[in-house]
């Protein structure tokens, strides 16, 4: 299996000193249980949904060829709700648009997951936008039959992940932070339902 990963620092795993993020102990741990997954990162610093949309079809092709089992999971949106002076960088109805274009014809080609935005710890005026734009993404995900995780709530309710943040750049958690999505990840029946091993839990 081959999974790409696509995204802004959250999927980058920007601030842990392990150099792992969410995305590398997910895959470990579906290694660890016997699957054999191929885990390409495409996060990137400062990437918002619009951002990811440009690029993300180029990418995968050029990663995932026909003749193996390709899969996408997408996590974007923080950046979309962080202010560029007085506004968001990206409205949120044009966040939501790009979301559910890249949904539609992610689905169409190959198996997809999407994870909701991170929070930054120190800017809660960005934070309630991107609170409401995770809310906007479930209601895309669930129309096109996209399963979707939310972790605003769960890192809102972090003292792990905002205290590793507020101890770095404001923004980015270190190990522990990373270490609590991927717990969640691991956890979610859709994850689980790609990665159990082989005679195990369909694919």
């Amino acid at each position: 299996m081959r999974i790409c990963f696509f995204g802004d620092s959250f999927v980058n795993g920007t601030g842990d000193d392990d150099a792992l993020g969410w995305v590398g102990r997910s895959v470990a741990s579906a290694r660890r249980a016997g699957r054999d997954v191929t885990a390409y990162n495409l996060g990137v610093r400062g990437d918002t949904s619009a951002d990811v949309a440009a690029r993300w079809e180029r990418e995968a092709t050029l990663r995932l060829p026909p003749g193996y089992d390709g899969r996408l999971v997408f996590s974007f949106g923080a950046n979309d709700g962080a202010s560029d002076g007085a506004d968001p960088r990206v409205p949120y109805d044009a966040s939501i648009a790009n979301a559910e274009a890249i949904l539609q014809s992610a689905r169409r080609w190959l198996p997809t997951l999407m994870i909701g935005p991170g929070i930054i710890a120190d800017d809660p005026a960005a934070n309630a936008r991107i609170r409401a734009t995770s809310t906007g993404y479930a209601e895309v995900c669930e129309r096109l039959g996209v399963p979707y995780l939310e972790i605003v709530e769960l890192l809102s309710a972090s003292a792990i992940w905002t205290s590793e943040a507020m101890a770095g750049d404001g923004a980015h958690p270190n190990r522990g932070g990373y270490g609590l999505v991927a717990d969640a990840v691991c956890a979610w029946s859709a994850w689980q339902g790609w990665t159990a091993p082989r005679g195990g839990q369909a694919t």
